[in-house]
Order: C-alpha cells, then sequence, then structure tokens
C-alpha cells in the first residue's frame, strides 16, 4: 500500500510537471526551458540530501549517470512534444511508452502478482491506452514530428525510471543527485552548441522552475516507491500521470477530453484499486 500511495504521488507530480512544462516551451525554445527546470531540480534534491541521505558508489554513480542521460534527452523531448500539443493526446501517447518498458523488466527479473495484480496490471496498461485514444470529432490532430517526439520521450523515461531503479537500495537519493547533475551539464552543454539556435524569447522562469521541483519530487517518489514495491506495478500507476496533464489542459486550455479518455479515467481507478490489493 505505501509503494502505491508512492507511485500515485509519484504520477500527479509527473502530470503537473509536464503541463507546465510543456506549457512554459510554448513560449521560448524547449532547451531555455529545461536549463532552467533541471537545475531548479537539481537544488531540490540537494536539499533533500540532509535528510534523506546519500551514498555514491561505483553502482550509485553509474545508474544515476545514466538516468541523468536519460533524462536530459526526456525533458527536452516531452516539453517539445507537449508545446507542439494537443497535450490531453500526445501526453498518454508518451506515458503508455514509458510504462511498457519498466514493466516488462520487473517481469523478466522475476517478479510475481497475485490475482488482483493479474487482472489490474492490464487493465492500468488499458486505461493509459483509452486516455490516449481520446480524439473527437473537430479535435486537433498531433502531427507526425509530434507523435515521433512522444514515442521517443517515452522511451527515454521508460530508461530514466530502469536506471533508477537498478541503483542500490541503500543509496539514498545519490542516485538521484548524480542524474540530476549529468542531466543538467548535457543541457547546458547542449545549449551552448545551440546557442544561437535558441532565439531570444525568455522562457516562463517561474513556471520552467516549477515543473523542475516537481519533477524532482515525481523522481524521488518514484525511486521511494520501487523500493517498496514491485517495479511492474510501481511503474505502471505511475505511468498514469496524463490524467494529471490532461485535467489541467482540459481546465487550463479548454482542450477536449474525449468520453474515451474519461472512461480510461475511470478504469484507472479500478485497476488502482485492484493493484492495491496486491
Amino acid at each position: 500500500m505505501i509503494a502505491l500511495l508512492l507511485a500515485l504521488g509519484s504520477s500527479l507530480a509527473y502530470g503537473c510537471a509536464d503541463f507546465l512544462g510543456g506549457l512554459g516551451s510554448r513560449k521560448a525554445h524547449v532547451l531555455r526551458t529545461v536549463m532552467i527546470a533541471a537545475p531548479a531540480s537539481l537544488a531540490v534534491e540537494l536539499l533533500l540530501w540532509p535528510f534523506l541521505g546519500a551514498s555514491f558508489s561505483a553502482q550509485t554513480v553509474a545508474w544515476g549517470a545514466a538516468s541523468g542521460v536519460s533524462s536530459a534527452a526526456a525533458f527536452a523531448m516531452l516539453y517539445k512534444t507537449l508545446a507542439m500539443g494537443p497535450m490531453n493526446v500526445l501526453s498518454p501517447v508518451t506515458a503508455l511508452v514509458s510504462a511498457v518498458l519498466p514493466v516488462g523488466v520487473g517481469l523478466v527479473q522475476g517478479e510475481h502478482l497475485g490475482l488482483a495484480g493479474l487482472v489490474g496490471l492490464p487493465l492500468a496498461l488499458v486505461a493509459v491506452v483509452l486516455v490516449s485514444a481520446g480524439q473527437g470529432t473537430g479535435a486537433t490532430r498531433p502531427s507526425r514530428t509530434a507523435l515521433l517526439l512522444a514515442f521517443g520521450a517515452g522511451a527515454a523515461i521508460a530508461l530514466q525510471l530502469v536506471f533508477l531503479h537498478q541503483a542500490p537500495s541503500d543509496s539514498g537519493v545519490g542516485p538521484l543527485i548524480v542524474g540530476r547533475a549529468v542531466s543538467s551539464a548535457v543541457t547546458l552543454a547542449a545549449a551552448g552548441l545551440m546557442y544561437r539556435k535558441l532565439g531570444s524569447e525568455r522562457p516562463a522562469y517561474a513556471m520552467s522552475a516549477t515543473a523542475g521541483v516537481l519533477d524532482s519530487v515525481a523522481n524521488l517518489l518514484f525511486l521511494l516507491a520501487s523500493r517498496n514495491g514491485d517495479l511492474a506495478v510501481v511503474a505502471v500507476i505511475t505511468a498514469l500521470y496524463p490524467a494529471g496533464t490532461v485535467l489541467l489542459a482540459r481546465t487550463v486550455l479548454a482542450e477536449r477530453i474525449h468520453r474515451g479518455q474519461l472512461v480510461g479515467l475511470g478504469t484507472a481507478a479500478i485497476a488502482v484499486s485492484l493493484l492495491a490489493l496486491t
């Protein structure tokens, strides 16, 4: 139950972070947004260090660095994807892709589910599909480029989560600190190489920083959840984060929610209830 609640919290934080990051990237080049979000995220993890502890063994540094590279790629592709829109279609597509790989890794590593879990896990994946299938009549269709970016972002997110899960369980927030330091360095290096292409538009500073803070909180909650439960279950619950993005897009941007998406949200609630019994 603790792992489930942590995963739900991670899902909510990811959903809010993605919405703010995507919205902020509409006003400036995506790298300008990530240049603010990634360091803000690192600052949060450094503040948590004295309270949650951290160790930096060779394994921790290696897996943390790998997660950082994946995180930098996920940041850039995801925010660019959501900036292109529509959020209520592209965010769920990314989530579906990001759920499949960690679930597969967890099952391959020998995780076993009870009857409720065997029903709830595929039901949760179906819920993500239903939420992603929400194009009603007159809804905006995503471009091919946006869809490709959504798939790429999903794969990068999946790798980030898998790499974090592989870090030693006694490493505290060490892998998060290493990962975010690496992702910040990669982002700043990319921005330096592409400086002339970034344009003169200023990013939404507060919005971008808040997205980074929420992403850091989401990563922490996922790490704690995966240490207290099965990766397969935690990953698929975390992958339900588009629910938050979709609802925020509906409230703030007046993006339409298709009937299928509403069914998906209800299906997600049932799936979470079943997984709580595992």
